[in-house]
């Protein structure tokens, strides 16, 4: 005898099994989205003016002067003056240049004979250690393990984690009595 099944089970989508008008509805309104949901006539085209400016009323002039000839003519007179004060602290002339760059008034003198020094030891820049502030001032950093080789005072060294008793290239200390 075959199983029958419920009609509450869900199926794998999360549709009930005998609920395929909905889940068809649920599909379509995701490839197409809401139709209809603000206005059923889709045709029509959208209002060009907003409530807010449709009510809107500019107000009136009293149709009366507010202020007088003579202070109108003053004001103008004023911003006329102003203007002219501006415009001539923009206009100055602006002093003679001399655009010399450091390198052409430094370095290029006439009569500059560029001498290159002699050297006076052999340097490999593969195999040298760099000299730096941190390697003139070893002996002042704290916290660093005693150096064995001053010319290259940062290389790996096992000395911190080395027992004193097994260290062999040091010198034995003579024993405390």
């Amino acid at each position: 005898m075959a199983e029958q099944q419920n009609p509450l089970e869900k199926t794998g989508r999360g549709c009930m099994l005998h609920n395929w008008v909905e889940e068809k509805t649920r599909l379509q309104i995701l490839k197409q989205g809401h139709g209809g949901l603000l206005t059923m006539a889709q045709e029509s085209k959208m209002e060009t003016v907003t409530t807010l400016r449709a009510s809107y009323v500019p107000p009136k002039g009293l149709g009366v002067r507010l202020r007088g000839i003579r202070g109108e003519l003053l004001e103008k007179h004023i911003a006329e003056k102003i203007r002219g004060e501006v415009q001539a602290e923009l206009n100055t002339q602006s002093p003679e240049m001399d655009y010399c760059s450091t390198t052409q008034k430094d370095f290029c003198v006439e009569g500059f004979v560029p001498l290159t020094p002699e050297t006076t030891q052999v340097h490999d820049y593969k195999t040298d250690e760099a000299v730096t502030f941190w390697s003139e001032n070893y002996q002042r950093v704290q916290g660093v393990t005693a150096v064995q080789n001053p010319k290259a005072p940062f290389r790996k060294s096992a000395l911190f984690s080395t027992p004193i008793n097994e260290r062999l290239d040091e010198i034995d200390l003579p024993p405390d009595d």
